[in-house]
């Protein structure tokens, strides 16, 4: 039901009308925009609602996170990466947006369907081959322009970053569902791929990376296909809602976990407070008197936190404690 003006919120709206505060033509342009008939492009549908796409981003701001931190230690430099945009596109149109000779690497994460694609531009390979060989300047723009290719050992080299990337992917998805991602193969040239039709939806995710104040791009092409068993779980109220119990078999895990961790026992005999001379002149069988008696129990501590008064006794031809009480972690 529409909102109704009182006569005072009329004559208010009037009299701004009039004076010039409110353009009239600027609100029917407002009244025009609002029934205006959007297009739509029923070749790239957004198969992903924007919950699912809030999701995403949080996946692959935690992916963004690992990566710089991976290869800032990799290339003893430090490589800022940065979560720019997630959008929904078609295979056709990511293919297309990429340069023609560029490094791409193919890989798989079982359980889930479908084939990953993660590209790096030519600008930041070469800028990483040359770091990981030792040098420590910037590849100028000629240098780039001139390449066309990698070199086998070149390919070597980036093999092993994409593994990086690819691991990288894998513990970003530990949150929602494990993986297991293997890098398949490297391609140079994206109108090579024939992995997908032109037609079929994917996210494409891009990420800025900076690296000597030169910014490059990097991106993750990932096909709707590998979402379709798993949107229940991108659901943030799956994440957040804090009303659902645990399930048994968490923390039954848990306690498995915790079972086999081991900790340091201590028992403390007593304590003694001496002078440095005396200290210095202690020879074998000189005996020091303690501050607690025979007849009181002993503190055992756990990771240094008391914790337990025990009696100390033999077992066998051990040493032992027998504990008398649980002391919650302090000495009165």
């Amino acid at each position: 039901m529409k909102q109704v003006l009182s006569q005072q919120e009329i004559d208010s709206l009037l009299k701004a009308v009039k004076s010039g505060e409110i353009d009239e033509k600027g609100l029917e342009e407002q009244e025009n925009e609002k029934n205006k008939v959007k297009s739509y492009d029923f070749r790239r549908p957004a198969r992903l609602s924007k919950e699912y796409i809030s999701t995403l981003n949080m996946v692959f701001e935690e992916f963004s996170k690992i990566v710089g931190n991976r290869l800032s230690t990799q290339v003893r430099h430090n490589v800022e990466l940065h979560l720019a945009s997630v959008e929904q596109v078609s295979f056709d149109e990511f293919v297309h947006s990429v340069p023609r000779f560029t490094l791409m690497g193919l890989f798989h994460s079982r359980p889930l369907e479908g084939t990953q694609i993660i590209e790096l531009s030519p600008q930041l390979s070469l800028q990483l081959i040359d770091l990981l060989c030792g040098s420590s300047e910037v590849r100028s723009d000629e240098d780039q322009q001139n390449k066309t290719n990698f070199t086998d050992i070149e390919k070597a080299i980036l093999t092993d970053i994409l593994g990086d990337f690819v691991h990288s992917f894998e513990l970003a998805w530990q949150d929602v569902i494990e993986l297991d991602v293997k890098l398949e193969t490297t391609e140079t040239n994206p109108q090579l791929l024939q992995n997908m039709s032109p037609n079929e939806p994917v996210i494409l995710v891009t990420f800025t990376v900076d690296l000597f104040n030169v910014r490059t791009f990097a991106n993750i092409c990932v096909p709707y296909i590998f979402f379709e068993t798993i949107l229940d779980k991108l659901s943030l109220k799956n994440w957040f809602d804090t009303e659902r119990g645990a399930d048994r078999s968490d923390n039954k895990r848990i306690e498995t976990s915790l079972n086999s961790a081991k900790v340091n026992l201590e028992v403390l005999l007593g304590k003694a407070t001496m002078t440095l001379e005396n200290f210095l002149q202690l020879e074998l069988g000189d005996i020091i008197p303690l501050d607690g008696k025979t007849s009181d129990p002993l503190v055992m501590s756990v990771e240094q936190r008391p914790h337990y008064l025990v009696k100390p006794g033999l077992k066998g031809k051990n040493r032992a404690v027998e504990v008398l009480q649980y002391i919650e972690g302090e000495i009165n």
